[in-house]
């Protein structure tokens, strides 16, 4: 009689083919045997196929995390890059702006010591002196002779 376990197997190869037989119960044993090892090898190889796919979820959760944080991060990093590419886009208009102004000052205070060297007053003109002879003398009191550039940029960008 064949053992479920041995798969059907039945002889030794001496053809005695009894039950009884020494010989044929010691094959039986070592077939059961390594039947019995070749199972445990093989659910030790699932049990470690499933940890190495359990440790694969697990490293694509924790990358799929970082990407976000890493996505994030960069977007962040974007925003204030922008927010200060327009602030320096604002602070050149300004210093553009202010050396103008400068510009335009340094123009005034050499008109009036051209002025004031040809009147014969070879002294350098007092600030004081230079804003008399500016708004008296000038007419840059007049409302119509004043310059959009003289409001600052911000101030035109708040309306």
């Amino acid at each position: 009689m064949a053992s479920p376990i041995s798969g059907g197997y039945s002889g030794s190869g001496s053809g005695s083919g009894s039950e009884g037989d020494p010989q044929q119960h010691i094959m039986d044993q070592r077939k059961r045997k390594r039947m019995q090892s070749n199972r445990e090898s093989a659910r030790r190889s699932r049990m470690r196929k499933q940890q190495h796919l359990d440790s694969l979820i697990s490293q694509t959760d924790e990358l799929k995390k970082e990407n976000s944080q890493i996505s994030t991060s960069i977007g962040i990093t974007t925003e204030l890059y922008l927010n200060i590419e327009s602030e320096n886009a604002i602070l050149r208009a300004q210093m553009a702006e202010l050396s103008n102004r400068l510009h335009s000052l340094n123009d005034i205070i050499n008109y009036i010591n051209s002025v004031s060297s040809t009147t014969g007053n070879h002294h350098f003109i007092h600030a004081h002196e230079a804003q008399e002879t500016l708004f008296n003398d000038c007419g840059f009191m007049d409302p119509f002779h004043s310059l959009a550039a003289n409001q600052p940029i911000m101030d035109m960008l708040m309306y």
